[in-house]
Parts: structure tokens; sequence; C-alpha cells
């Protein structure tokens, strides 16, 4: 059996950070039948390609070692990106005031999607305004949740 998104988190943290990134968010999912372990960092710069090179020959080495994952996978490190994700209080707090997609586990008030003005966010739960009516999202109860970019 596979590890969990966070028992993976816990494993990988601490390499990237001793590199000297943020891990914001990470994935373990399969495309064409492939499984993928897709990893987000962000440093206060922003990222190069030459940063995700960095950090991937870093993480095979603690992947191999530590061996989490019991099929083959591909990993891949990039940038957050524009439609970056939200992963911890700390990052919904900071992005207070952008528009942001969540989709919640259940339904919260008829719903699982939301999209709107994050207005509020602390250590338990981000509110989004959405046509005048907010909507208190705890973040236990997130299955996803990003930024929604602005064109």
């Amino acid at each position: 059996m596979n590890a969990s998104p966070e028992k993976l988190r816990a494993l990988l943290e601490p390499t990237v950070e001793e590199l000297g990134y943020e891990l914001v968010h990470l994935e373990l999912t399969t495309q064409n039948n492939d499984q993928v372990l897709r990893i987000y960092i962000d440093a206060p710069g922003g990222i190069q390609v030459d940063d995700c090179a960095t950090v991937s020959r870093q993480l095979s080495v603690v992947l191999d070692v530590e061996d989490p994952l019991k099929k083959e996978y591909f990993l891949e490190v990039s940038s957050p990106g524009i439609d970056r994700p939200l992963a911890k209080p700390a990052h919904f707090q900071q992005f207070v005031g952008e528009k942001v997609r969540v989709v919640m586990h259940g339904y919260v008030l008829g719903r699982r999607r939301f999209m709107g003005a994050l207005i509020e966010a602390n250590d338990r739960f981000a509110v989004i305004e959405i046509d005048g009516q907010e909507y208190e999202l705890e973040y236990d109860g997130m299955e996803s949740a990003r930024l929604e970019p602005a064109f």
C-alpha cells in the first residue's frame, strides 16, 4: 500500500525546507495508468527550472531510500503556477482578498464547489463570499483549494 499524502508530506517536507524552499502541495495521482507524485515548491524569489531539478534530485534519493510508494511512479516537481494550490492555513491567510476555487469532500449548505472572494482565513476555516453570501469552509473538509487566476 502507498503512503498517504500526509505521510509523504512528513517524509519529504524536511528535505525541501533544508534546500530553502517551501513544499506548497503534493498530489499522488494516476495519469494514463501511471502513478504520478507531483510536488509543488515555492520560494520568495519564485521558482526556476534549476530549482525544480535540484529538489527533484534530492527527493529522488529520499524516496529511493524510504520506498514509501510500492509501485513505479513518476516524480514531477514544479512551481505552484498561477492557479496555486492552497494547502495550509498560512496559504489562505496570504491570499485573503483574492478569488479562490474550493471543492469540499461533502456538501456545505447544499453545495460542494465554491468560487468566490476569500474574505477571511484563520487556523480552522476560510470564509468565501459568493454573490453576497458568506460560506465558512473548514480546512479539514476541503478536497482541494486553488487560487482562481484573474485574466
